[in-house]
């Protein structure tokens, strides 16, 4: 099989180029989705046309209670993007035994893009919604397994794979609230999100091109022979399990970045440069833009203390990757101490605030991802992968109810309360840690080779 830089297999370039656009599209998608709710889709005028929404409203605040609008519009994106990352678990259960990879990934990315038109027009939104949550499910729960697929279970550039391909998804997230931001602030909030399923098109052109460097299609379907598994892989199956409540206190916070982030930036970020005010999306950028920077440094500091014997394991790199973030949410808890007289953080604040805490998150997800990865036993494999997206729904759900409190909680404790949580996380990764290494396999190192 042809090679890469760092001595990687052409399909990690292929996968890696799809996710690149399909993060454009879920991304640009992102970044509009909160602001256009409360800017224009659920005022007089907008709410009315939306087919259903009586019903779907009433049902959330049967669970919610009454909910102004930017609560309702925080507690829809946090359900939306908690979906998101929980189909993944059917997506990669219809891969494993039905459809196959290809399949999957190819019905996903036409879903998808449908979604993304469907968003063109009011009457459509819920039906726009369900299609890009079921399209995420079979093209993520399909794609990112095939990454792990590309390695063997004891090949130690695993880890630098899955941190590659990492840093072109946070490509993708640094291109697309750019772009769409700047179409949505310009052209309407419709021409953005056409954009956004452009991006999708593109992505699943990529990978039909480039799928004889994939590897091949698993057998699959109810007869298909498999193997029962041994007592050790149920043993691993449970521990990750268990992984997933710890995960999601990363994920809460995270989440809330996606989520009513954009509107603290709006109310408290000064965005003035000169005569020209800066959209809030394209802050989010900085959130795809940082991991992509961070990238190289994080590889070169931990082959570093691989040679000297002092890389950290796995739970310890995801530990401090909760640390990290949690220190840098504090940040944001801060801004009110430099305030200038209207009340308005400088935009240097919020800008240190995504690098630093994007390198909580180099170290947090792409290692998690990659732990699932090669501890799932092979016939559960993408659906296992699926499972740990669990914990990125049940971070965002809950972030979507937290979001209530931001208009009720000052920002300083609104910021404080996710950093706490997400620093609690990193705690329990390192007590459960301590247990789980010896059935996982993990001893020491877990840096692979570059080369």
């Amino acid at each position: 099989m042809a090679k890469l830089i760092y001595g990687h297999p052409r399909g990690l370039a292929v996968l890696a180029g799809t996710e690149l656009w399909d993060r454009i599209s879920f991304h640009g998608m992102q970044a509009l989705l909160v602001l256009y709710m409360v800017e224009q889709l659920l005022l007089p005028g907008h709410i009315e046309q939306i087919a259903g929404f009586g019903a779907f409203s009433t049902g959330i605040e049967q669970l919610t209670g009454p909910l102004s609008a930017q609560a309702l519009a925080s507690q829809i994106f946090g359900l939306y993007v908690g979906l998101v990352y929980l189909t993944p678990v059917l997506g990669g259960w219809i891969g494993d035994r039905f459809l196959g990879r290809t399949r999957s990934v190819t019905l996903g990315a036409l879903l998808m893009t449908a979604g993304h038109f469907c968003m063109a027009f009011d009457r459509s939104f819920l039906l726009a919604l369900l299609l890009l949550i079921l399209g995420a499910g079979c093209l993520r729960g399909n794609l990112t397994p095939q990454v792990g697929e590309l390695y063997g279970k004891q090949d130690r550039r695993r880890v630098v794979a899955f941190q590659i391909y990492g840093a072109t998804i946070n490509l993708g997230a640094f291109i697309a609230p750019i772009a769409t931001g700047a179409l949505g602030q310009a052209y309407g909030w419709h021409v953005g999100f056409a954009f956004a399923g452009f991006g999708m098109l593109l992505g699943l052109v990529i990978y039909l091109f480039g799928r004889r460097h994939l590897p091949p299609e698993a057998p699959r379907g109810p007869r298909a022979a498999r193997a029962p598994l041994e007592p050790h892989e149920r043993r691993a199956i449970l521990f990750l399990l268990a992984l997933v409540p710890i995960a999601a206190l990363f994920w809460v916070a995270q989440s809330q970045v996606w989520n009513t982030y954009n509107l603290w930036v709006r109310d408290h970020v000064d965005l003035q440069i000169g005569g020209w005010t800066m959209p809030v999306p394209w802050l989010q950028a900085l959130d795809g833009l940082a991991p992509f920077v961070c990238l190289p440094p994080v590889i070169a500091f931990w082959a570093w203390q691989a040679r000297r014997g002092a890389e950290p394991d796995e739970f310890t790199k995801i530990a401090i990757g909760c640390f990290l973030f949690a220190g840098s949410t504090l940040w944001l808890a801060a801004a009110h101490l430099v305030t200038d007289s209207a009340g308005r953080t400088p935009l240097f604040w919020p800008v240190i605030f995504h690098f630093a805490s994007n390198l909580g998150w180099l170290y947090f997800a792409p290692t998690i991802i990659a732990l699932f990865s090669r501890a799932a036993p092979t016939g559960v494999n993408a659906t296992m992968i699926g499972v740990y997206y669990l914990s990125i729904f049940l971070g965002s759900v809950v972030s979507g109810r937290l979001g209530g409190l931001y208009e009720r909680l000052s920002a300083s404790l609104f910021w404080g309360l996710h950093a706490a949580l997400v620093a609690g996380g990193g705690i329990l990764m390192l007590v459960v840690g301590s247990r789980f290494r010896r059935e996982l396999g993990i001893t020491g190192q877990t840096r692979p080779s570059l080369v």
